[in-house]
């Protein structure tokens, strides 16, 4: 037998330490406990020290009501919805803080001054009952769409109550469909059945805290289980098929075998019969009597990032090619109208949207005409007719809205955005950085175009890397009012990991390469230094979710790289985030810490676990969301710990309520920026 390489010994031998930190080993498993006297005593603690220090600065004012006048503003673009033959909207102002669910016809909304009714008023309902009441939305039964289940997060979560509302009455119905807090979801299959996805008995969920189980669920007698997954699965869901008339074709079920994978059953004439498809296929829309999936890996002839149709009255037979994307393009969004199927493409970080229209067995595409080099952003489609709105925006140009008709392709503009900053002394330049590998990076840079290219602009730059979503540019208002006004500069880095160029940009930092992912960040970092574009001393970085991965580990990797560090609900520590919240669901995107390989190559990159005495760390920003049920806040809390333990300078910040998001509320959202900017500024500017 050969020995074992010196490399090998080594990777072993660190596996093998990292084991060694077992959850009764680690002294801060404590504030896992969220709402713990102990926890919450550190928490309010802590907040208390970071707001003395936050909003003890003079620039905290100027920075708060900066903020609230944007996030409370009466002329925002009221986000449209396509509904009961008009258009719905979900509002939240300086008085509606928990927001109000309003209706107004589609002629209406054109207007300057649309004539909303107020359908449901959640500050309203929240005070009312004495919950702490979010919105989550609601779904209603097609076609006269007035019959709907609605969705209430107390606190923010992602956990959900569902009940039945009418719209004609704007009240919630008695005796109606009703069910419990939970991650839970339902769909109509007519008037009186439900297809639901919930937690039916004590524990019945997933390792990630979701749903399995699908029952159809009548208004009377006992639900109707129609399949079950497994509890090692991510989780079990189901949409209706609705052909015309908003009559039920059937019922496709889906079950996330990972994060990534996933295997489909289509449930009709009572019959549960497996639908030929890869696991790394996805389920966009269902149009013309087709079921289209975006294939994330090559199958069956057809290409990786390719759109396809499935017949469900002949799965037997092959589906049908729709679009492949090319190398340089990536699905980013599909939704149907009455006959037609819009994509939502990238095209080199760039927005454009298509039309697709079945004619006699052949797919025939349509561009339409909607304004060049922007972000175009579908934000709805009607089931009445082929009419869509579509969002547009960049860096520098505000928010726009088209309503578009899909047969002809035309658009027109039906709401503007006013500018929230002055852009006109800016610039945006896209450079290409070179990755550890040889891999070519792309980013952006956003800049007064007055910035002396010495190093000496103080410089944001952000990332996030993971799960194939990409980060084109996007109108940041607060951002250009509260940094670029005052001479900063705004980076996005369009690391590996994300969906700008596809499922393959994606996949190609998965698990063991993650590692790649951060080197990405940190080339693009010595790009802007070389460029003199900024320094060592004047970046910052920020990253949220799979983001404060990206940025702990940035913060522990190359503490040289950056001056100031934002971490904002982070996952941190990676060898237990699958224990945690909804952590298990991850495991296809990071690897699983119960395997020894995989544990191996994750505890090298461990945010929480490299933590080191003996550092030139920069005083990081750490700050989360007591009512986060997606990544849990020990993760935040826990490595604020660690750094106090290790005697490093950090601040720390936990908002008691408002979710995963952080943003539930527009007062909240303006604290909590203004004091994002009083950090960055203090790090920065000073």
């Amino acid at each position: 037998m050969k020995l074992m390489s010196a490399a090998l010994a080594g990777a072993l031998s660190f596996a093998a330490a990292a084991f060694a930190q077992t959850p009764a080993a680690d002294p801060f498993i404590w504030l896992e406990d969220i709402d713990s006297p102990r926890s919450m005593a550190w928490v309010e603690a802590q907040n208390a020290k970071a707001a003395q220090r936050l909003e003890g600065d003079a620039r905290y004012g100027p920075f708060l009501a900066e903020g609230r006048a944007i996030f409370t503003a009466t002329d925002r673009i009221p986000a449209p919805a396509f509904r009961a033959d008009g258009i719905d909207n979900f509002w939240q102002d300086a008085v509606n803080t928990h927001g109000v669910w309003r209706h107004t016809s589609q002629a209406s909304y054109r207007t300057a001054q649309p004539a909303w009714d107020v359908v449901l008023d959640i500050d309203q309902l929240a005070k009312t009952e004495g919950r702490n009441w979010f919105w989550k939305g609601a779904t209603c039964l097609k076609p006269a769409e007035t019959r709907c289940l609605v969705r209430l997060s107390n606190g923010g979560g992602d956990a959900v109550e569902l009940r039945e509302f009418d719209t004609a009455r704007k009240a919630f119905v008695e005796g109606g469909f009703h069910s419990p807090e939970g991650k839970q979801g339902a769909d109509w299959l007519d008037t009186d059945n439900l297809v639901a996805w919930r937690q039916w008995t004590p524990g019945e969920v997933t390792e990630s805290g979701y749903a399995y189980v699908v029952k159809i669920v009548g208004r009377a007698g006992e639900p109707r289980e129609i399949f079950r997954g497994e509890k090692t699965d991510v989780l079990a869901t189901a949409v209706v098929l609705r052909g015309e008339g908003g009559k039920a074709d059937g019922v496709l079920v889906q079950r996330g075998v990972s994060f990534f994978e996933f295997e489909y059953n289509l449930y009709a004439d009572g019959k549960l019969t497996r639908i030929a498809l890869p696991k790394k296929a996805q389920y966009q829309a269902y149009v013309d009597g087709r079921m289209v999936f975006t294939l994330q890996e090559a199958w069956g002839g057809f290409g990786s990032g390719a759109l396809i149709a499935y017949d469900p009255k002949a799965l037997n037979t092959a589906p049908t090619l729709i679009f492949q994307a090319g190398p340089r393009q990536a699905i980013q969004n599909v939704a149907e109208t009455k006959g037609l199927l819009a994509v939502e493409l990238l095209e080199d970080v760039k927005g454009a949207v298509d039309v697709y229209d079945l004619r006699e067995g052949k797919w025939t595409a349509r561009r339409l005409d909607l304004p060049k080099d922007a972000t175009l952003t579908l934000r709805d489609a009607s089931g009445r007719d082929d009419q869509l709105f579509v969002a547009a925006e960049s860096f520098l140009s505000p928010n726009s809205l088209w309503l578009a008709d899909g047969a002809t392709g035309e658009a027109v503009q039906a709401q503007a955005l006013p500018a929230r900053f002055d852009a006109s002394k800016d610039q945006v330049d896209q450079y290409w950085a070179t990755s550890s590998d040889g891999t070519k990076i792309p980013y952006f840079v956003v800049r007064p175009k007055a910035a002396k290219l010495d190093g000496t602009t103080p410089t944001i730059m952000y990332g996030y890397g993971g799960f194939q979503v990409a980060k084109p540019p996007i109108y940041i208002p607060e951002m250009g009012k509260i940094w670029l006004e005052r001479g900063g500069a705004y980076v996005i880095a369009n690391i590996r990991g994300g969906g700008e160029f596809g499922p393959a940009w994606h996949q190609s930092v998965l698990r063991e390469k993650r590692q790649l992912a951060f080197d990405d960040f940190s080339a693009v970092a010595r790009d802007l230094a070389a460029r003199k574009i900024t320094s060592a001393r004047r970046l910052g970085i920020y990253g949220r979710s799979n983001g404060g991965v990206l940025t702990t580990v940035s913060l522990t990797q190359h503490p040289e790289l950056w001056n100031a560090v934002v971490v904002e609900s982070p996952l941190t520590d990676m060898l237990r985030y699958h224990k945690l919240s909804a952590g298990a669901s991850w495991v296809g995107e990071y690897g699983n810490p119960e395997v020894p390989s995989d544990h191996a190559f994750i505890a090298r990159y461990d945010g929480y676990l490299n933590l080191k005495a003996g550092q030139k760390y920069p005083e990081p920003y750490v700050t989360t969301n007591t009512r986060d049920d997606r990544v849990h806040p020990g993760h935040a809390r826990k490595f604020a710990a660690k750094l106090e333990s290790l005697g490093y300078p950090y601040l720390y910040f936990e908002n008691t309520f408002g979710g995963h998001a952080n943003d539930a509320d527009p007062e909240l959202n303006a604290r909590r920026w203004a004091r994002h900017y009083v950090y960055l500024s203090q790090k920065l500017f000073d």
